[in-house]
């Protein structure tokens, strides 16, 4: 089995692709919804970054995280808020003890340029549409989008058809 190498810059932009064990609906839950964002709240106190886009689906999330400049330990800050939100919710656990809610791993890519920002960013708001949960990305409540839109980054009617940056990108 080859050996994953994870890609680590201080300062740097990535996208993350979590996703629970087994792909449960453990999001459908808008309790286990706010659960999470007080767990990323509170590990982001401990140790900063910025979160410039996520979409939180049932099954998994997306994001775009910025690190600050001398830092690129994205590794602990996933850790924490898998470890944390497992915490506090009742699930089952596996033979070695383990809390079935996360997938082991998480998958990341460090965003290359100004482009490769805007493909992710805008994958991300999509994805509920791309997953068939939705009509319309604005439809979807647990987005940055909305963010997005107040701030004048997107129209509220963006992503009423599906944007060519995002066609054929398969990042589950």
């Amino acid at each position: 089995m080859a050996k994953y190498i994870r890609v680590y810059q201080n300062g740097g932009c990535y996208f993350f692709t979590v996703v629970t064990w087994r792909r449960i609906r453990l999001f459908s839950s808008s309790t286990h919804v706010a659960i999470l964002r007080r767990v990323i709240k509170q590990v982001k106190q401990q140790y900063p970054f910025e979160i410039d886009a996520m979409v939180v689906l049932p099954d998994h999330l997306h994001c775009l995280w910025r690190m600050p400049m001398h830092d690129d330990d994205y590794s602990t800050r996933w850790r924490l808020i898998k470890r944390y939100f497992s915490q506090q919710i009742d699930t089952p656990v596996n033979p070695r003890g383990e809390k079935q809610v996360w997938q082991r791993r998480f998958w990341e890519h460090l965003i290359r340029d100004e482009s490769d920002w805007q493909n992710h960013m805008n994958y991300i708001h999509y994805n509920p549409v791309k997953h068939g949960l939705v009509d319309s990305p604005v439809q979807w409540p647990y987005s940055s989008l909305h963010r997005a839109i107040r701030a004048g980054f997107h129209e509220s009617e963006w992503g009423q058809v599906e944007p060519d940056s995002v066609k054929g990108m398969a990042l589950e």
